[in-house]
């Protein structure tokens, strides 16, 4: 008798199980122990796959979505991405408003996984009409069937995280972990997780990190929405000029802000010294960690967890690219290594 094929149906049920990861060298210099959700190992490269099959899978249950519909979504590239990948399986159509803040990569990707792509000006206001937000909001009227996933005030969002990557790491972890560590954008990501790991042990700390030129510390400390703290900054995926709806800044103790340029750094140095070729909001992730290490945050019996959303190669021209580096400003004496020309072309 044959045995039978060892298959999967479709990458779809990929999504999830990410591994945790110990992080041996980048943080050797504090105390405590690191370890790294790599959420780049899910099929679409990023955390969003979770979300985008989840909030699909509602949608359709509750009978929202039809066959034939339209996806539409605002994104920096992650969640677009999973959506279109979704799509593609499911067989719907998939529109999304990107900032024109995403790197050419991700909008390149975007585009070749079939969806119809509007880059929108990242440096306006979320109430402008030519903000994704609002681009997206018009289509959505405008198109009939369609369906707005609006991440940012979509409380499945957090559900999302609350039923997968909470679970998975209380699990992977046997409930010894002391403190969370994510990145704050839409807030999903920590919300949810931070909710089921504060549901089994309310004494786990949890950290969010945000950019400078984001509202979301300032708003966590004084919940006033103060419109002085918004400025241009780079990272993608981190921080808002919004306050959204799918933040529970209840279960998240304390916010670090991290810069555009340490955060690119840093982003590097994983690669060199930890062989993982991860995300810009990576960096900032591990940035944030050093930051709150060098506060004394943590001690030697700490067990930090700290999710790494994305993979480095939709960053190809931005942080791992010299040329770029160099017009940003980010090299100097204090890195000269970085810069250095290391390919080597024999005649």
């Amino acid at each position: 008798m044959k045995e039978n094929i060892k298959a999967y149906n479709n990458v779809l049920e990929l999504i999830g199980q990410t591994p945790l990861v110990k992080l041996n060298r980048i943080m050797k210099d504090y105390p405590g122990n690191y370890y790294a959700k790599i959420e780049s190992f899910n099929p679409g490269h990023s955390t969003k796959d979770r979300i985008a099959l989840y909030i699909i899978e509602e949608a359709e249950r509750k009978g929202i979505l039809k066959p034939g519909d339209t996806i539409i979504e605002t994104t920096s590239g992650n969640t677009g991405f999973s959506l279109a990948m979704v799509s593609v399986i499911k067989g719907y159509e998939c529109i999304l408003a990107v900032s024109s803040k995403s790197s050419k990569d991700k909008i390149a990707m975007l585009k070749n996984m079939g969806a119809k792509v509007y880059v929108c000006p990242a440096h306006v206001s979320a109430d402008d009409p030519r903000s994704y937000y609002q681009v997206a909001k018009r289509l959505h009227e405008e198109i009939k069937g369609s369906v707005y996933i609006n991440q940012y005030f979509n409380d499945l969002n957090i559900d999302a995280h609350y039923n997968s990557t909470g679970p998975e790491i209380w699990e992977q972890t046997n409930g010894q972990l002391t403190h969370f560590v994510a990145c704050c954008g839409t807030g999903g990501t920590i919300s949810g997780t931070a909710r089921y790991l504060k549901d089994q042990n309310s004494d786990i700390r949890v950290m969010g990190i945000d950019a400078y030129g984001s509202v979301l510390k300032k708003y966590h400390e004084t919940k006033e929405f103060d419109s002085n703290e918004i400025y241009p900054y780079r990272i993608e995926g981190l921080g808002k000029n919004l306050i959204p709806t799918a933040t529970d800044f209840e279960v998240i103790d304390q916010f670090e802000k991290v810069n555009d340029e340490d955060s690119a750094h840093t982003a590097r140095e994983l690669a060199k010294t930890e062989g993982l070729f991860l995300g810009y909001t990576s960096g900032a992730a591990i940035q944030g960690i050093k930051q709150l290490a060098a506060q004394d945050v943590f001690d030697e019996y700490s067990n930090v967890i700290v999710i790494l959303p994305d993979h480095g190669s939709r960053y190809m021209s931005k942080v791992y690219s010299d040329d770029w580096m160099m017009e940003q400003g980010f090299f100097d004496s204090k890195n000269e290594a970085d810069v250095a020309n290391k390919v080597e072309f024999i005649k």
